[in-house]
């Protein structure tokens, strides 16, 4: 029997240790790259095509719902399962609107990290217990939905929300466009596209989107 490959990604290294430490105590089951952002953890996957890739949500650069898309679309072999602070039915299927498969509370990983990886490597959904109860089976079962309201997924492309986080953390222009590999003169394009679309004037709003809508952490 083959050994189950991991990717752990989080932007604190303790977090990774201590995942990869009980990960790693399964038998057969081995962590065999790891990532302290999300652009990261997106090249990871395409490196070492891990069967399942466990991502925290708040990480710099690329965050892990936009890092869960990219690599499933790139990556379409490689589940995902999402590690967060947040315990909502929101969050929740913003979490399954990206085609990921599981999400944990991060408080809770120490008791459930194991079985949630079970489950997601056998293509199964799994939900943080206590959101569990929260969401009904019907939105379980179908999985990806459009979400409510004004999630920044329905209203921005996936390089214009990449720019969201990147202006919100504080990057300049200049600094979003070295990162993407794109020009400046594109990146403000994007930046007009975003302030258009969103009704926004100024950056603050931007911030407090970003940070409602769990972009970036507050």
């Amino acid at each position: 029997m083959s050994a189950l490959r991991l990717l752990v990604a989080d932007d604190h290294a303790v977090v990774r240790a201590g995942m990869k430490s009980l990960l790693e105590d399964e038998a057969g089951w081995e962590v065999v790259a790891e990532a302290g952002n999300g652009r990261e953890a997106v090249e990871r996957a395409q490196e070492f095509n891990p069967d399942v890739a466990i991502l925290d949500v708040t990480m710099p650069e690329l965050n892990g719902l936009e890092a869960a898309r990219q690599i499933r679309k790139t990556c379409p072999k490689t589940e995902v399962l999402i590690l967060t602070v947040h315990e909502t039915e929101q969050v929740a299927q913003e979490v399954l609107n990206t085609g990921a498969k599981g999400y944990i509370l991060k408080s809770d990983a120490g008791k459930e990290l194991v079985a949630a990886v079970n489950n997601v490597s056998n293509h199964m959904n799994y939900l943080t217990t206590r959101v569990a109860k929260m969401v009904p089976d019907a939105k379980l079962k179908e999985g990806m939905q459009a979400i409510d309201g004004d999630d920044i997924g329905t209203r921005l492309t996936p390089r214009e929300r990449e720019i969201v986080q990147l202006l919100a953390e504080g990057k300049s222009n200049k600094e979003a466009a070295a990162i993407l590999n794109i020009s400046v003169k594109t990146v403000e394009t994007h930046r007009t596209n975003i302030m258009r679309k969103l009704r926004f004037h100024s950056i603050g709003e931007l911030v407090r989107y970003a940070v409602k809508n769990h972009i970036v952490a507050a």
